[in-house]
């Protein structure tokens, strides 16, 4: 056989073989249709043609009724598990540099939410700051034009995740709820794409116009409207509005689980903030199979236990109290499904503190204390958002997070049995919620001491 065409026909077969094991980074199950026709020319043709309006105002009593249709194609469901944790981490590290003592509860899939509420308004670096921020981190290279993902397909995924437990009549023993509004300073005109695709879906999101030139009054028309949905909620946030914001984005949940099978005891039991210090906390009790390992460095017991159908719980309680901050770095180095291996079923009798956590924030001020105050700052390009510059006041998250017993009837301590391990959550303990088939991060938090709210 002729060389040239044999080298031709070696060639082929390489390209055979190598076409059959194609990677698809999953960044492209949300891209645009981003080709060289599709330039930052023609993103920007598409910006001047948004369409916007102008939010009716707070004091109105006109209220909204939208209809929504589950979406029947959820893409990229899985792909969001890492960056979910790693977007939460950053936060949550950032968090308890300021309440270094106390209990905290994020919700790395709402903080996560909430930054992509803003990409879909984000134009050119303020769009490739926030794409980087979300971890989808492939650009054009140009700080002024980003290869853009569609905002739209990683919303739809993200609230696949979040409505996923409570799609089905097997959600009892949960309570979810959540608030979300968007209100902007009078005259303001909001792109209704925008609008659409928050509301999308989201039968509690509600945006309204309030003058924010007054900041106490504006806080007293935020607090009665938010008060009128009937959602436990913070003051705290809203005492310093700048006057000059011409939008705030307040989020509101509510998540409330009942341990299956578990019984208030009759008397309370010690809870040791300190080697030093005890206090007495209700305590529940449950004995079932439940999935367990005991890890060393640091020694750290982990249980999983499932509360309902589509979500479980991870209690992590360090041998020593000292270990806990080594536990909590952890949760910012690693992945989180690393304390789920080497899992095994053991019949146990856990007792565990009723939990009641809530946590405020402002989701600026910590982007400013990870050097990144500039990226939803005064000088942030939300075209897609607006035809007009824009001040982001605050974007404000609050979690509400509750732990208890299935059943009302208090118990006595039971027998003892020697094939049973008896765990007991009686100082300071990490629990991170998951969503079953995802693995994404629900909830994270610290109880420091259980009786303490802040």
């Amino acid at each position: 056989m002729n060389p040239e065409v044999s080298l031709l026909c070696l060639l082929l077969c390489m390209t055979t073989v190598v076409c059959d094991r194609v990677y698809v980074h999953p960044f492209y199950l949300f891209s645009l249709n981003n080709t060289k026709n599709n330039s930052c020319k023609e993103l920007e043709v598409r910006e001047q043609l948004v369409k916007t309006f102008i939010p009716i105002s707070i004091e109105s009593s006109v209220s909204e009724e939208i209809q929504n249709e589950e979406e029947k194609k959820h893409l990229g469901v899985n792909f969001l598990r890492d960056p979910i944790h790693t977007v939460g981490a950053r936060f949550y590290k950032e968090l308890r540099k300021i309440h270094n003592e106390d209990n905290i509860i994020v919700s790395p899939i709402h903080i996560y939410e909430s930054l992509l509420s803003f990409y879909l308004g984000a134009s050119g670096k303020t769009a490739n700051e926030l794409q980087t921020l979300l971890e989808f981190g492939a650009t054009s290279g140009d700080p002024n034009c980003t290869f853009r993902i569609d905002g739209r397909k990683v919303l739809s995924a993200l609230r696949f995740i979040i409505n996923g437990p409570f799609r089905s009549r097997e959600s009892e023993g949960l309570l979810f709820s959540k608030l979300s509004c968007l209100f902007s300073a009078p005259d303001v005109r909001l792109s209704e794409s925008f609008v659409h695709e928050l509301v999308f879906s989201d039968v509690n999101f509600y945006v309204r116009a309030v003058d924010f030139s007054n900041p106490t009054q504006a806080a007293k028309h935020i607090e009665a409207f938010v008060e009128d949905k009937s959602t436990p909620r913070s003051k705290s946030l809203l005492a310093d509005i700048d006057p000059e914001t011409s939008l705030l984005l307040a989020t509101y949940t509510q998540f409330k689980a009942i341990v299956k099978g578990a019984s208030l005891l009759k008397k309370p039991q010690e809870f040791w903030l300190d080697s030093d210090t005890v206090i007495s906390v209700p305590m529940m009790r449950v004995v079932g199979t439940f999935e367990y390992k005991c890890d060393s460095n640091p020694s750290l017991s982990v249980v999983k236990i499932p509360v309902g159908k589509s979500v479980f719980l991870l209690l992590l309680l360090p041998t020593n109290i000292s270990d806990l901050a080594t536990v909590e770095n952890q949760y910012s180095l690693m992945p989180s499904i690393e304390w789920m291996q080497k899992l095994s079923a053991r019949q146990i009798q856990l007792t565990l503190p009723k939990v009641y956590l809530k946590t405020i924030y402002n989701l600026q001020e910590l982007l400013a204390k990870q050097n990144m105050a500039d990226v939803l700052g005064k000088k942030a390009n939300l075209r897609l958002l607006s035809d007009m510059d824009l001040t982001i006041g605050k974007i404000i998250n609050q979690q509400l997070f509750e732990l208890s017993p299935s059943g009302t009837d208090q118990i006595e301590d039971p027998p003892e049995e020697n094939e049973t391990l008896k765990v007991t959550l009686d100082h300071p303990f990490l629990l991170a919620m998951y969503e079953k088939e995802s693995y994404a991060l629900l909830y994270f938090g610290t109880v420091r001491n259980p009786l303490k709210i802040i």
